[in-house]
């Protein structure tokens, strides 16, 4: 990635990073370019997947989502991999998927109401899938750090 980056479009990244609402007439401003360059180089990092959109947040807890838990999924074959993903995608708590090295073949996260709302997608759907042998659950009590990988700025 360096190679295919200057530092301009690095500047261009870190300025978005902190706040993606940002006009690009205020980050030119800043970088003292033209609003057209920052639209090109962002099309340009977008067409070169380095950037891959901007996302709504949502505070899960403000909405009601209180439970934030990881899953160890233990697959009956490694082969069964493709499917249970395809199965997992239907399930809207899941919202995020890791096939893994080390005990488990998955690690998934998911946000569910409550401790009953959390039994439910447990039980119900992820362990009924057919490929998943078993599931080991651990409920986050607080969330310390989530944030992007971070664009160093020369």
């Amino acid at each position: 990635m360096d190679s295919q980056i200057d530092k301009l479009d690095r500047q261009i990244l870190h300025l978005l990073m902190q706040n993606v609402n940002r006009a690009y007439t205020d980050i030119a401003k800043e970088l003292g370019v033209s609003g057209g360059t920052i639209h090109v180089r962002l099309k340009k990092m977008t067409e070169m997947g380095i950037v891959q959109g901007a996302q709504l947040l949502i505070n899960p807890a403000a909405i009601g989502y209180d439970i934030c838990a990881f899953i160890g999924v233990f697959l009956e074959k490694g082969s069964a991999y493709k499917e249970v993903v395809e199965k997992m995608r239907l399930i809207p708590e899941i919202v995020e998927l890791h096939y893994t090295t080390g005990e488990y073949s998955m690690f998934v996260k998911i946000i569910c109401r409550d401790t009953q709302h959390l039994r439910e997608v447990l039980n119900e759907k992820m362990q009924g899938i057919a490929g998943v042998h078993r599931t080991e659950t651990f409920i986050s009590l607080e969330e310390s750090i989530t944030r992007q990988i971070s664009v160093g700025v020369e």
